[in-house]
């Protein structure tokens, strides 16, 4: 962000090979071992619409999974609104952060963090149950660079289509490897409030369309624009 605000170009990338100061998310530990994961953040200085930003962390988790598709042959779901999942488990999230929007000079920050080599074992032990790694499906180190270098090529692919077609392409395509459709989920929007239903779709602004479980016979779909959102057993 500070980078941004003092007006490093567009297309600016970081890569950190570590990270000492994040925080996990309902108070678990943060687990950032060096030289083994992808950590970046790309900047993107954009005169999209503010209809169209929203679909910006969208394009972004689908471009992680065109990239890991084609570096190391693994699909990926996505979950809404910014987890990459394997196999149930967390491999990765995105987080976006965006300022001087309806200005000339509006911009967004797109960070990644993906887990690519540590092994499972490396894991602290409350984490095991619920994080993964590209390399335990491998078995066989992935090379970093290149899976970065294949995101950023589909980032730019997806963010020019978000350009020129508006969001609907992008839509489809997002829906399309959503793990959370179709899902009885909990949804988590703070200050100890929460909902229960089943995620049915994806509204044009991205928002996450939920059908709660009100007891009502003919129960209204809620848009969910932010929010943790936990996959239920059925």
């Amino acid at each position: 962000m500070t980078l941004a605000q003092a007006g490093a170009e567009h297309g600016t990338v970081i890569v950190a090979d570590s990270q000492t100061a994040g925080r996990g998310r309902h108070g678990r530990i943060w687990f950032s071992p060096p030289g083994l994961n992808l950590y970046c953040s790309v900047l993107v200085r954009t005169t999209l619409p503010p209809a169209s930003l929203s679909w910006i962390p969208f394009a972004a988790a689908l471009a992680a999974d065109a990239a890991t598709r084609a570096v190391a042959a693994i699909p990926l779901s996505l979950k809404w609104p910014n987890d990459l999942l394997l196999d149930g488990r967390k491999v990765g999230g995105l987080l976006c952060e965006s300022g001087g929007l309806g200005t000339a000079e509006a911009f967004v920050v797109i960070g990644l963090g993906l887990n690519v080599n540590v092994s499972g074992d490396a894991f602290p032990p409350e984490l095991r149950s619920i994080a993964g790694s590209l390399q335990e499906r491998t078995s066989q180190p992935i090379n970093r660079n290149r899976l970065l270098a294949r995101w950023l090529l589909e980032l730019e692919q997806l963010l020019d289509g978000l350009t020129a077609s508006g969001s609907q392409p992008l839509r489809e395509a997002y829906v399309a490897r959503c793990s959370t459709i179709g899902r009885r989920v909990k949804v988590l929007l703070g200050k100890d409030q929460e909902l229960t239903g089943r995620a049915q779709g994806i509204g044009e602004d991205g928002a996450l369309q939920l059908l709660p479980d009100h007891g009502d016979p003919a129960p209204t779909i809620i848009e969910i624009r932010a929010a943790d959102v936990v996959h239920l057993r059925e």
